[in-house]
């Protein structure tokens, strides 16, 4: 894939496991005594400046001390760090010469992760972040027939951002997801009846069948792109089964440190895949976040279920798996048509799978098409980029990727993640085309 690895390690970065259900991990004064630790590396450091704002926000509070060494910043700075990050995992893997297996043992995204449980465990998580990462039940209530239009439309007026962002505190300018009332669950089963049954052909990579896990925001935002995943795998001999019940994979309540709640999830979703994986089925899932969740954080915080391990070795991002077929000549390449340039942002929750750009190689496939690769950060992340307080900082972080598309003047820009794509669509301004998903040109370039 892309991007610059981390310089002076000779050896893969390693994670260890999230001891979430031990006591001590919530022991308040030990937690403080490492954010000091790792912030006086990261201090000293200062490789991932530019990364997001909860390293400048650090580095900014240390300067302004007298002695300008960590131990002097004023312990409230260390919370504003933590609420700055957002898990995108990028420093992770791509910036910190200091992750394991090298003796400082850095793993900044988990201890912020650690430092957000401590807060949640302690009830100082506000009502509105409660809200707005309860995704599937907010999504099935604003998707009730006509309580969709009336969000919507509430979603679109001006008094109605208004209303939202004094009473949530959900900034008015942020772009917010549209409601469906017909789920993209629905869509999807009813593609998988058009294309019929199909033969399935296993390689030493894919089982050849795939059960599609919708995910929330597949369900009842974005509801074409299930269908999408289902048609375009149909044309390519991949039998689809739909997950006929899921609950949200966890990441957004990962976010927030609510982990307790990460766990029923867990304890719901991972012994249905899991029973799918042993029925001969691999797991597609068409959010980046929602396959991390599966494919890295649960088996973290469970390490030793079994059930979670299957399913993290059988889920696959969608392109990823096309291009598994592609490898032995399984994907079809029948093309009605060019898809010009293409200003495609990968992102930072697919870069982190170290899985290669697929969707890139995929769309490059189709006769006629160009792909230019934007590896930055939009700013969206999750919910951050919708919170009043953090909203600049959002829009300032995801302005090199709008600048690229603005300045590429494509045919067509995408971004595997829908919220990423909306983020871009709302930096480029009034009257901008609106995002295409990848997965929707790829459709096209087909003739479905």
């Amino acid at each position: 894939m892309g991007g610059s690895p981390r310089e002076g390690s000779l050896e893969a970065p390693t994670r260890h496991p999230i001891d979430w259900q031990n006591p001590s991990f919530y022991d308040e004064a030990a937690l403080e005594k490492e954010l000091e630790r790792v912030f006086d590396i990261c201090h000293g450091c200062r490789r991932c400046f530019a990364l997001c704002n909860a390293f400048p926000t650090l580095f900014d509070a240390v300067d302004a001390t007298d002695s300008g060494e960590v131990a002097a910043v004023d312990k409230r700075i260390f919370q504003e760090v933590v609420d700055h990050c957002y898990l995108c995992d990028i420093c992770f893997v791509t910036k910190c010469p200091y992750v394991p297996p090298h003796p400082f043992n850095v793993d900044f995204p988990h201890l912020m992760l650690r430092a957000k449980a401590v807060a949640a465990k302690n009830g100082r998580t506000r009502l509105r972040d409660k809200v707005l990462t309860a995704t599937g039940t907010v999504g099935a209530l604003a998707g009730i027939p006509v309580v969709a239009e009336v969000v919507n439309a509430v979603n679109r007026s001006k008094p109605g951002r208004v209303l939202l962002e004094k009473t949530l505190g959900v900034d008015r300018t942020a772009p917010l997801p549209k409601y469906h009332s017909r789920t993209g669950r629905t869509r999807a089963k009813a593609e998988a009846r058009r294309a019929g049954p199909l033969t399935v052909t296993a390689t030493d990579a894919t089982r050849g069948k795939v059960a599609l896990f919708v995910t929330c925001y597949g369900n009842r935002n974005e509801t074409a792109l299930p269908e999408d995943i289902v048609a375009v795998f149909a044309h390519n001999g991949i039998p689809v089964s739909v997950v006929s019940s899921e609950k949200c994979c966890g990441m957004p309540k990962l976010e927030l440190g609510d982990l307790a709640t990460v766990a029923r999830y867990k304890d719901e979703n991972v012994p249905r895949l899991a029973a799918l994986v042993a029925a001969g089925h691999d797991i597609v899932a068409p959010i980046p976040s929602c396959v991390l969740m599966f494919k890295q954080e649960l088996p973290l915080m469970f390490p030793g279920d079994a059930d979670v391990k299957a399913v993290a070795e059988a889920i696959f991002d969608p392109f990823e798996y096309l291009m598994l077929r592609h490898k032995v000549g399984l994907l079809r390449t029948d093309f009605k048509g060019s898809l010009g340039k293409v200003s495609y942002h990968v992102p930072c929750h697919l870069r982190v799978q170290n899985i290669g750009m697929k969707t890139r190689d995929v769309l490059r496939l189709v006769p006629g098409t160009t792909v230019d690769v934007i590896e930055r950060c939009s700013g969206h992340n999750g919910t951050y980029a919708v919170k009043k307080e953090y909203r600049a900082a959002s829009v300032r972080i995801g302005k090199p990727v709008v600048d690229r598309v603005a300045q590429a003047a494509a045919d067509h820009y995408s971004s595997d993640c829908p919220m990423a794509g909306h983020q871009i669509a709302s930096g480029l301004g009034e009257g901008a085309r609106e995002p295409e998903h990848p997965m929707r040109l790829l459709r096209t370039a087909y003739g479905l």
